[in-house]
């Protein structure tokens, strides 16, 4: 994705999986083909934005174990 996203209006959501710490991820979704990601402790600082089908892949490699580190 290239380009800025423009997400100003979006609902951000904590995972479920979150203690309620400050160490949590957020994402956004709703907001047409983006799909945003934060980090909660620097709500203000960078972001990723990604398609929606970038995200699902994301999420489909993380589910099957894709993405688990070997070392």
């Amino acid at each position: 994705m290239t380009g800025q996203a423009d997400i100003s209006a979006a609902n951000w959501v904590k995972s479920s999986f979150s203690s309620g710490g400050d160490n949590c991820v957020e994402v956004a979704f709703g907001t047409g083909e983006t799909v945003g990601v934060r980090d909660s402790k620097v709500v203000p600082g960078l972001l990723l934005a990604v398609t929606g089908e970038a995200f699902a892949a994301f999420l489909s490699g993380v589910k099957c174990g894709e993405l688990d580190r070997t070392t």
